[in-house]
């Protein structure tokens, strides 16, 4: 048996990949019409940038069109579906990052098409931004999403972000979940990732307490009230705001992030193409980092780890770890490692599934937890 790690999927492989994804609706194939989606990973004639998101845009440019039109009749139902699609294909034509001009392209089509969207959704979903005083070469401004509940006066509010290739946008499924629930949200990027204005690093914390500011004190929230989700990568920084700030949060959610072993150089290693990843894992987590090599991106995820920074035997506020045993981006170990310090932990572990445990009681799960802490 060899003991080579794996390497890069071929454009087979990966078609076969991104058609098993779909079937089962999940991450990143989980928001886009299906035969339409099919046709594309047909007809896709390369993983490089510019065939990737030529492809996938085309196929939204397509459903623009017809949200336009939509729209011009006065059919908002028929709009805002299609805006829907336009915007899903464009963020697979940007997928896992815009580290290409046509992918930056399909990106900006994307926040385009997903403030359409969001201007027809119910609860509808607002476009906004607080300052941030960046240092040199650094952003102004962090922008978000709010989404309130109907029929809630100051209501909790959850904050959350994605990972290295989900950003604000991708967190549609769960603002909605949540605003059933009674609960407003606030979805902001990742540190590194989408409109964030910094790079990820030791501090990048920083980036969320502008907006955390601002909830408390703009009086259209419960400030008393206040809870946040990392997904995947997120995780981390939501594990880490939770350590570092346990007063201000009524509960914290890591679903899937790493806080140690995820960045020491042998999981690094067997990381690199794992199977529930379609491609440019690395590029992805460098472009996060501002890592222009190989060893910069070694060097900038080792300075990561909350247990160096020696955060975790500090109190926490309640948090919950929810991931899948079989997780080949994030080592379960990292679970363990928060068990065996500081405060104790919520934790749920599905043991047959990978990053994310993606299954329908997954989301569900979370909210129910969040719910019980926020009322």
């Amino acid at each position: 048996m060899s003991n080579e790690l794996p390497g890069p999927r071929s454009l087979d492989e990966a078609k076969a990949w991104m058609l098993a994804k779909l079937k089962a609706r999940v991450h990143p194939m989980g928001l886009t019409d299906v035969g339409a989606t099919r046709e594309v990973i047909a007809g896709l004639a390369g993983l490089d940038g510019q065939s990737w998101a030529t492809a996938w845009m085309a196929r939204g440019d397509e459903y623009a069109v017809l949200a336009q039109e939509a729209e011009s009749c006065g059919e908002r139902e028929r709009a805002r579906e299609a805006w829907y699609q336009a915007y899903g294909f464009y963020f697979l034509g940007r997928f896992p990052c815009p580290n290409h001009p046509e992918k930056q392209r399909s990106y900006e089509k994307a926040l385009a098409a997903y403030a359409a969207f969001g201007r027809l959704s119910t609860p509808k979903i607002e476009c906004m931004s607080v300052e941030f005083e960046g240092r040199t070469g650094e952003g102004r401004a962090i922008p978000f999403y709010v989404r309130m509940p109907q029929g809630v006066e100051r209501p909790p509010v959850i904050m959350l972000w994605g990972g290295v290739d989900a950003w604000k946008e991708e967190m549609t499924i769960l603002t909605e979940g949540m605003a059933a629930r009674g609960l407003a949200t606030i979805a902001l990027d990742n540190v590194g990732t989408g409109q964030s204005p910094i790079k990820a690093g030791p501090d990048g914390e920083r980036q969320f307490l502008p907006v955390l500011d601002w909830i408390e004190s703009c009086g259209r929230f419960d400030a008393n009230r206040i809870a946040i989700v990392g997904r995947s990568f997120g995780g981390h920084w939501a594990t880490k705001l939770a350590h570092l700030y346990p007063e201000r949060f009524r509960a914290a959610v890591n679903w899937g992030g790493g806080v140690h072993f995820m960045f020491q150089p042998d999981w690094i290693e067997k990381s690199r193409y794992p199977d529930s990843y379609l491609m440019e894992l690395v590029e992805t987590r460098s472009r996060m980092l501002g890592a222009d090599s190989d060893a910069a991106y070694i060097e900038g995820f080792k300075a990561l780890s909350l247990l160096d920074q020696g955060l975790l035997d500090q109190p926490c506020a309640p948090l919950l770890l929810i991931n899948g045993k079989l997780d080949t981006q994030c080592p379960v170990r990292d679970i363990e490692l928060l068990t065996e310090h500081g405060n104790p932990k919520s934790i749920r572990l599905f043991p047959d599934r990978g990053h994310m445990a993606f299954g329908p009681d997954t989301v569900p799960t979370i909210i129910d937890w969040l719910s019980r802490h926020l009322a």
